[in-house]
């Protein structure tokens, strides 16, 4: 690992202060650490924001779970709140990582980091979620810009999340047995504005599978979702999964999600 000087700010405004030139925000250090010491990854300062109050709260206000950008995957996932409201953002943190992973990582670095398989992007999207950051407030379908990338400006704080709720919604996923990242995980959402279907884990970042969504508007059934047969090119093909069997595994896990939001 690289030498790097370590601040601990109490306030948002120290750490907004403190996050400038080469330096980056640590929130739960699940993967920046990791990279860091495989020298994937190196900064001249790390800013932890576990000092600051204010960042880890979750309530549900206004039709929405509202959900601070450092509230630990535990947190979500033992919220009495969200599992009355939203069970399946509930469901979805309790399947992170393992116990260790969930009482470390949260929503917010999960968020920042983008990770292709990670299992957040595909709740936010699927939900149509607004970010608020210190500057703004961005839309799901604009935060997320590719492997590893967001519409996060240097220095940008995400400070919470807002999710509207969904009468029927729930995540299922594929996991890789060692990591538990989703080979391919897939978020059913069925709102009054329609079927959002979103997948993580099959491309180099979390999308919207159109198809799924128009054959779940007609007929909101497991049996509609899994004769979607949808076309493997573009899809992620590596020793975990093929890119065919990952277009067979979206329609599958689809199918599953809506089996489970109907249970509700």
């Amino acid at each position: 690992m690289y030498r790097f000087d370590y601040q601990r700010p109490a306030t948002r405004a120290d750490a907004l202060a403190a996050c400038e030139g080469d330096a980056r925000y640590l929130a739960g250090g699940q993967s920046l650490v990791q990279a860091m010491k495989l020298r994937m990854s190196a900064s001249e300062r790390l800013v932890d924001l576990g000092g600051i109050d204010g960042m880890t709260g979750i309530r549900v206000e206004g039709g929405q779970v509202v959900v601070g950008a450092m509230a630990r995957h535990a947190d979500v996932a033992a919220s009495a709140e969200v599992r009355r409201a939203l069970p399946a953002l509930a469901e979805l943190a309790e399947g992170i990582g393992d116990p260790a992973v969930r009482s470390m990582g949260t929503l917010g670095g999960a968020l920042a980091n983008a990770d292709p398989a990670a299992c957040y992007p595909a709740a936010v999207l699927a939900l149509d979620a607004t970010l608020h950051t210190d500057r703004r407030a961005i839309a799901a379908a604009d935060f997320f810009t590719g492997i590893y990338q967001t519409a996060l400006e240097p220095g940008e704080l995400l400070t919470e999340v807002t999710f509207p709720l969904a009468p029927q919604a729930a995540y299922l996923k594929l996991r890789q047995p060692a990591s538990r990242f989703a080979i391919v995980g897939v978020f059913v959402a069925r709102t009054a504005g329609g079927v959002r279907v979103a997948v993580t884990g099959a491309r180099a970042s979390v999308y919207r599978e159109t198809a799924l969504e128009a054959a779940l508007e007609a007929s909101f059934t497991p049996a509609a979702a899994q004769a979607v047969k949808l076309d493997p090119e573009g899809l992620n093909d590596d020793l975990h999964a093929s890119a065919a069997y990952r277009a067979a595994m979206i329609s599958t896990m689809a199918a599953r999600a809506v089996e489970r939001a109907l249970a509700r």
